[in-house]
């Protein structure tokens, strides 16, 4: 059971920080996965006055503020075009709509969970956090870190030509996520990324150490990389499957998305 001592709509983003110091305050990002840990806090922090619940699309990027939903980016016109509809995708399954309309952006990845479609999605583009003293931080390093008292402000995604994949494997349709994988290649440089997630640990984006598609993509390229990500991605079991399981489709789900982002 969810247990607040307090709450407090803070009016600026160094009254959240001062107040979210304390251990036993929190945060309260869209608060629907915090039945995921430890409950019982003292002061709830609500940022949704600080306008930080609005998409920003320029030339160069996509700012996508801490409180935005999951439904505003499921729905988003710009950011479904740009991943090539995987934003929607990838978001679609999450529980239902009336749970992505609550649940945020910033409370997804400040939380790192090892399930999250957002967190794969994410972390396969030229995205970054934006912390309110860290700084902003490629994604890729944030999600490897130790959980810290910063606060998430913005996630920004760098724009650049992209052919991007988004597929999981669900038990059921709006169950936790078996496994999933993003592909993402980029157009200006030929790099692909290949991003693996609900492992069941956090998601990872899997380098090419061998040079496999150094050559370009094709069967053969595909069907080595596909192997090497089944062998090479840790994996473990859980009640959604096993640890042999996922390594299985780990490799399907790679070579999938290689043969979809190979296009012009």
């Amino acid at each position: 059971m969810l247990t607040i001592q307090n709450y407090k709509k803070v009016e600026s983003l160094e009254e959240a920080y001062e107040l979210n110091q304390k251990k036993a305050n929190r945060i309260v990002g869209g608060m629907m996965w915090m039945r995921m840990g430890d409950n019982g806090m003292n002061t709830a922090i609500d940022m949704s006055g600080l306008g930080l619940d609005k998409i920003e699309e320029s030339d160069e990027e996509f700012k996508i503020g801490c409180m935005t939903t999951l439904r505003q980016l499921e729905v988003h016109e710009g950011f479904n075009e740009y991943t090539d509809g995987c934003a929607k995708e990838a978001l679609r399954h999450i529980v239902g709509v009336q749970f992505r309309n609550l649940a945020t952006v910033g409370g997804s990845i400040y939380g790192r969970y090892g399930f999250s479609d957002v967190l794969t999605l994410l972390i396969g583009l030229d995205s970054y956090v934006e912390l309110y003293k860290g700084g902003i931080v490629p994604l890729t390093e944030y999600a490897d870190r130790n959980y810290d008292r910063d606060i998430v402000v913005n996630i920004i995604v760098k724009k650049r030509p992209v052919n991007m994949f988004y597929e999981a494997v669900r038990i059921t349709e709006t169950d936790l996520p078996v496994l999933t994988c993003a592909g993402v290649k980029f157009k200006d440089t030929g790099v692909c990324n290949i991003c693996i997630g609900a492992r069941p640990g956090r998601a990872i984006v899997v380098k090419d150490t061998e040079g496999i598609l150094a050559g370009g993509i094709n069967e053969k390229s595909v069907e080595e990389f596909s192997t090497f990500v089944k062998t090479n991605v840790p994996t473990a079991g859980n009640m959604r499957g096993s640890a042999e399981y996922r390594s299985h489709l780990s490799g399907v789900l790679s070579g999938r998305a290689l043969q979809n982002i190979n296009r012009d």
